[in-house]
């Protein structure tokens, strides 16, 4: 089949998200200009660059009690930092419970039961029980075509790695479980890593 997003698929669900597929999760914890903490997962994201290390994430949509955006955006709008929370299949639940749109003054650390534990290089809050958090400065924020698509990048200035998440000092994503987004309600969890010598290896 082919068909032009702007006329429709005429499938029962959009494919598109299932097509670019598997997508690492982001996340994302915040705290406001308020004090108040903030914590949701987007599939919209991916690392950018090595040196210094970059990542990225696309919110696509908006609260009624937030202008045009969700409480992430707004609070690195306010505060200028963000952390990435590395997702692996035993918070799976938490993660979903994460995705509630709860009003801003709920926190979703309590109401998916995390512990909510203060990075080091930043004034925001990280999982305290997920394999690794990246903590990050805001480098800039663009405004993506459509209705409140937003993409945030930030420079990572620390990360933590829980120790058994390391095996032989790499980290271990298959013994992590690390969980990614496919399409629909799917997900997958890395299990079957292989490795690929690269052409210029030996050079």
């Amino acid at each position: 089949m082919f068909y032009q997003p702007k006329d429709g698929h005429g499938l029962p669900h959009n494919p598109f998200n299932a097509l670019v597929a598997p997508r690492p999760i982001g996340w994302i914890s915040t705290r406001g200009a308020d004090g108040r903490s903030n914590l949701a997962p987007y599939s919209f994201f991916n690392a950018v660059a090595y040196v210094p290390p970059q990542v990225m994430f696309s919110s696509t949509g908006a609260k009624p009690d937030r202008e045009n955006t969700k409480d992430s955006v707004s609070h690195i709008r306010e505060t200028g930092v963000f952390c990435v929370n590395i997702v692996s299949y035993d918070l799976r639940d938490a993660m979903n419970a994460s995705s509630a749109g709860l009003a801003r003054e709920d926190s979703e650390f309590a109401h998916a039961g995390l512990a909510e534990t203060p990075c080091r290089m930043i004034d925001c809050p990280r999982v305290a029980e997920a394999p690794a958090n990246l903590e990050c400065r805001m480098t800039r924020i663009v405004e993506l075509a459509g209705e409140a698509n937003i993409a945030v990048f930030g420079e990572v200035v620390g990360i933590h790695i829980r120790d058994d998440a390391l095996t032989e000092g790499l980290f271990d994503a298959a013994r992590v479980g690390l969980l990614s987004r496919l399409g629909y309600r799917d997900y997958a969890i890395v299990q079957s890593p292989f490795t690929l010598a690269r052409p210029d290896d030996n050079r």
